[in-house]
C-alpha cells in the first residue's frame, strides 16, 4: 500500500502545465531531430507520447477502482482480482494496458537494459500488446519501428527518460475549470503535430491543413448531434477533432456524432487513429488505409457533414480506370487532375436532405476550364449543388504557396419547413477573404477567430440559420469587395468562373473632402522619389571616392 500511494504522489507531482508538456515534448523532438528527418520523427515522438498516455490513464483508473473498493470494505483478494479485470478498464472507456506495456516498467527496463532487451525492442513490444488487446487500436500503432530502423539506442533512451517525466494528469484552466486528462493530451497531440508539419515543410500536406481553415470549415457546417460527419482523406483527422470542439462547447459529447474517414498513407492513418483515440472519438476510418478513388471503403454512407483538404491537383489518381463511374454525375474527371473528382466524390456522399460539404481545394478549380472542367462547374452550379465559394488569403499553409479556396456545397438551399432557414435556391454566395489574416510567423498567415467569425456569420446571416438568430445577426447584405450573393443569370454571364473576386467588386472608399487630390499627390511623390534618388547617387560618389583612398 505504501509504495502504491508513494507512486501516486510521484505521478501527481509530475504532473505539468499544458505549456510544460509541450516545452518538454518539443525538446523530446530535438532528442531525435539530428539523427532523422521530421518525417520519421514524428511517428516516434507521438507513438511514445500516445503509450505514455495510454498508461497514465491506466493508472489513475487503477487508483479509482483500489479507492472504490476499499471504501466498500472490499478485501485484498478481491482488490487484486479487480485492479487486473480488463473489463474494469474497457468499461470506463480506459485501454487496457497489460503489464508488458506499463510505463512505469518500460522507464524502469530502459534505464537497465544494457546486454538485455534494447529500448526498441522494449516499445516494439509494449506498441504490439497494447494494440492487441484493444481491438479499436487493432494495426493502428507502429509496429517495428523502435527497433528497426538504425535508431540510436542512446538517443531513444533520453527519449524515454525525458517522457517519464512528464504526467498527464487532470489540471486546471486559466477560468478555473477543470480539464480532464484527455483534454490536456489532445491539445499536445494537435501542438505537436502543427510543430512537425512546420518542420517537415511541403510533405506534411498529408497530413496536417491549418487549424484556423479546419475551424473555418466547421463553424460554417455546423455539424449537429446524431449527424453522420465523413473526410475522405482525413490525415491525421484534425476536421474530427474539431466537429467534436465544436459540439461539446454547444452542449454535447464526442459519441453524439458519427465519425467516418478513409485516409490513403499507413503512417498517417495510424495517426489519425491515435488522436482520435486520445480525444476518445469512436471513428470509422475503414478496416485500414486505402485509396478513396480505387477502395471506397464508405460506400453506402451518405453523410450528413462532408468536410476534407484533399491533396491539390493530383495527377496520377489513377482516373483512366475509372471511367463511367456512377460518382461522376457531372462529367468525367480529368485523367491528369483530381480536383473535380474529389468534389464529385463528396457530392455523391451527401445526403439528400441535410447534406452539406466545405472542401479546400486550390484556387484553380474555380476558373479552369480544361478537359472539360468548365462543364462539370457549370453543371453543378445549376443542379443547385454549390452553396458558397471563399477566396482565402495567401500563406496559410505551411506547405503550399499556391492560393487555395474553399468550396460549400449545399444539397437543399430551400427554407425546410420548422428551420426558417432562408430561400437561396438559384443563389451562390462569393465571399473574399484574400485581405483577412494576420502574419503570425515571417512566411506565414493565421486567420483570426474574429476574421473566421465574420466569413462564419456572413454564411449564416445568408442563410438565415438558428445560430444566426440566436447571435441576432443583421439581415444579410452584400458588402462591395467582401460579399456578394449572385444569382444564377449573373453567374453565367461570368461563364460559371466561380472566383469570388468577379462578384464582390472593389471596396467602396468613403469620399474624403480634406484629402489631398490624386495628381497633387503623383506630382509630390514623384519628386520625393527622383530627390532620393539623387541622395543615392551623391552618397553612391562618396563611397567610391572612400575605397579609392582605402586602395
Amino acid at each position: 500500500m505504501a509504495a502504491r500511494a508513494s507512486a501516486a504522489r510521484s505521478r501527481k507531482a509530475a504532473a505539468s502545465t499544458t505549456k510544460d508538456l509541450k516545452d518538454t515534448l518539443w525538446r523530446a523532438a530535438d532528442k531525435l531531430r539530428g539523427s532523422m528527418d521530421a518525417a520519421e520523427y514524428k511517428h516516434f515522438v507521438l507513438g511514445l507520447i500516445f503509450l505514455k498516455y495510454v498508461s497514465d490513464a491506466f493508472d489513475e483508473r487503477r487508483e479509482a477502482i483500489e479507492a472504490e473498493l476499499r471504501e466498500e470494505d472490499a478485501n485484498e483478494r478481491e482488490i487484486l482480482e479487480a485492479l487486473e479485470d480488463r473489463e474494469e478498464y474497457i468499461g470506463a472507456g480506459v485501454f487496457w494496458v497489460p503489464q508488458a506495456a506499463r510505463w512505469n516498467d518500460i522507464a524502469a527496463k530502459a534505464k537497465a537494459a544494457a546486454g538485455q532487451e534494447s529500448v526498441g525492442q522494449l516499445l516494439d513490444a509494449a506498441m504490439k500488446a497494447v494494440g492487441d488487446q484493444n481491438s479499436v487500436l487493432k494495426g493502428a500503432l507502429p509496429q517495428g519501428l523502435f527497433n528497426n530502423r538504425g535508431v540510436d539506442e542512446r538517443r531513444l533512451g533520453e527519449l524515454v527518460d525525458l517522457i517519464n517525466r512528464i504526467g498527464f494528469g487532470e489540471q486546471l484552466a486559466l477560468d478555473g475549470t477543470r480539464r480532464s486528462a484527455r483534454d490536456v493530451l489532445g491539445e499536445v497531440y494537435e501542438y505537436c503535430l502543427g510543430k512537425f508539419a512546420l518542420a517537415e515543410g511541403k510533405r506534411a500536406g498529408e497530413y496536417y491543413t491549418p487549424a484556423c481553415i479546419v475551424k473555418l470549415i466547421v463553424e460554417v457546417l455546423e455539424p449537429q448531434r446524431g449527424e453522420r460527419v465523413y473526410d475522405p482523406a482525413c490525415g491525421s483527422g484534425g476536421m474530427f477533432v474539431q466537429a467534436e470542439k465544436f459540439i461539446e462547447s454547444h452542449g454535447g459529447e464526442a459519441v453524439d456524432i458519427a465519425v467516418y474517414g478513409q485516409e490513403l498513407n499507413q503512417n498517417t492513418w495510424r495517426l489519425a487513429t491515435m488522436n482520435l483515440a486520445i480525444h476518445g472519438i469512436r471513428a470509422d476510418l475503414g478496416t485500414k488505409w486505402g485509396d478513396t478513388f480505387h477502395d471506397d471503403q464508405h460506400k453506402d454512407l451518405r453523410a450528413d457533414v462532408v468536410m476534407a483538404n484533399p491533396p491539390f491537383n493530383i495527377s496520377d489518381w489513377g482516373g483512366d480506370r475509372l471511367a463511367m463511374d456512377p460518382r461522376w454525375k457531372y462529367g468525367e474527371p480529368p485523367t491528369g487532375n483530381a480536383n473535380y473528382a474529389w468534389l464529385q466524390h463528396m457530392a455523391s456522399r451527401l445526403s439528400a436532405n441535410n447534406g452539406r460539404a466545405g472542401i479546400v481545394l486550390a484556387n484553380g478549380s474555380m476558373a479552369s476550364r480544361q478537359s472539360g472542367e468548365g462543364d462539370m462547374r457549370q453543371a453543378m452550379v445549376e443542379d443547385d449543388l454549390v452553396a458558397c465559394m471563399v477566396a482565402l488569403p495567401g500563406q496559410l499553409f505551411s506547405n503550399a504557396q499556391i492560393p487555395a479556396c474553399l468550396w460549400f456545397l449545399m444539397r437543399d438551399k430551400s427554407p425546410k419547413g420548422a428551420q426558417r432557414l432562408t430561400d437561396r435556391r438559384g443563389e451562390v454566395l462569393f465571399i473574399d477573404a484574400r485581405g483577412l489574416g494576420s502574419m503570425v510567423g515571417r512566411t506565414q498567415k493565421e486567420l483570426t477567430d474574429k476574421d473566421i467569425a465574420r466569413i462564419a456569420d456572413t454564411v449564416h446571416a445568408w442563410r438565415g440559420t438558428a445560430s444566426a438568430r440566436e447571435k441576432e445577426l443583421p439581415a444579410y447584405e452584400d458588402v462591395a469587395g467582401f460579399c456578394k450573393s449572385a444569382k444564377l443569370d449573373e453567374i453565367r454571364e461570368h461563364e460559371f468562373i466561380l472566383t469570388p473576386g468577379r462578384y464582390v467588386g472593389a471596396v467602396e472608399v468613403e469620399y474624403d473632402p480634406d484629402a489631398e487630390p490624386a495628381n497633387e499627390r503623383i506630382t509630390r511623390l514623384t519628386k520625393e522619389l527622383f530627390e532620393q534618388f539623387a541622395e543615392s547617387a551623391r552618397l553612391e560618389t562618396v563611397v567610391r571616392e572612400q575605397l579609392g583612398r582605402i586602395g
